[in-house]
């Protein structure tokens, strides 16, 4: 676990930090889902609407949506590709993102269509974490 301004920043997931979207890519699909920073920033998730299985986005697009009590913002694919997953432990339990946003709090699974064209505008490892960090304090941003 790395700890950037008290948030936690996986160095192995692929991130699109102004939007808070971090991504795990597995060879074949792609897990996508809310950082620690969007769900601290969000307080808590009373609501979340996926699109459905089976629905092609392209890169940017809303994959879902999430309210909070004082937020209401789409989540982006950091890809393009077919949603082949939705979260659906979400519908009933939308806390999962606060309480584990890079494991049960998953939104949903894709299959890019470019994966490699598509990667290259995310970061990852320690340089995506530090552009993270960059990111974070140009905006005064700190989790808890």
């Amino acid at each position: 676990m790395t700890l950037v301004n008290n948030c936690n920043l996986p160095e192995d997931l692929y991130y699109v930090v102004e939007k808070h979207v971090w991504a795990r890519w597995d060879g074949e699909l792609l897990t996508v889902g809310m950082t620690d920073v969007a769900q601290n920033l969000a307080n808590a998730i009373v609501a979340v609407t996926s699109k459905a299985v089976g629905v092609t986005v392209k890169k940017g697009r809303n994959i879902a949506t999430v309210e909070s009590g004082k937020w209401v913002g789409a989540v982006p694919a950091p890809v393009s590709g077919e949603i082949v997953a939705v979260n659906d432990a979400l519908a009933t339990s939308p806390g999962l993102i606060n309480s584990d946003p890079y494991g049960a709090g998953w939104v949903v699974r894709l299959r890019p269509s470019d994966w490699e064209a598509d990667a290259a505008d995310l970061v990852t490892g320690p340089e995506g974490v530090e552009a993270y960090r960059r990111f974070l304090d140009a905006e005064g941003i700190s989790c808890g």
